[in-house]
């Protein structure tokens, strides 16, 4: 599959780490680092603009290497960017640590997973059918 691609950042094109990877790493492209304190949230841009073709999104999710060692994740977890958006792709941070986080240029901060999607149209009806689940909720098997 094929995608137009704008790069404005220095850093090259995201790409796969192996050849069963589902995400790309995406990068910062920043002038001068960014520090994030504790609970601190900040738009981290990445020089990157994308044209999907209809009926794809792409996701931006967390790394889990910087989750999981550093306690950085993306705030709006996945956060789609939609077929018909142009503008320049942005990540959401969230530092949920006890400690600063340095960002600087070219750190690989998201993930981006590019998937097909459908389009709803609602059919409104007065019953829906039966299912052994019915209206069980969270938790409703009663397991942990």
């Amino acid at each position: 599959m094929n995608v137009k691609i704008i790069n404005r950042s220095h850093h090259a094109l995201p790409a796969y780490a192996t050849v069963l990877s589902a995400g790309m790493d995406l990068r910062a492209n920043l002038d001068s680092p960014i520090t994030l304190r504790p609970l601190e949230r900040c738009l981290v841009p990445t020089g990157l603009f994308i044209a999907l073709p209809q009926g794809y999104e792409a996701q931006v999710r967390p790394r889990s290497g910087l989750a999981l060692k550093k306690g950085i994740t993306v705030l709006n977890t996945p956060g789609t960017i939609d077929a018909d958006y142009r503008g320049e792709i942005g990540v959401i941070l969230v530092n949920l640590s006890a400690e600063e986080f340095v960002i600087n240029d070219g750190e690989r901060i998201a993930q981006m997973v590019v998937a097909r999607h459908e389009t709803v149209e609602w059919e409104a009806v007065e019953t829906l059918d039966e299912t052994e689940r019915g209206a069980g909720g969270f938790g409703h098997t009663g397991k942990a």
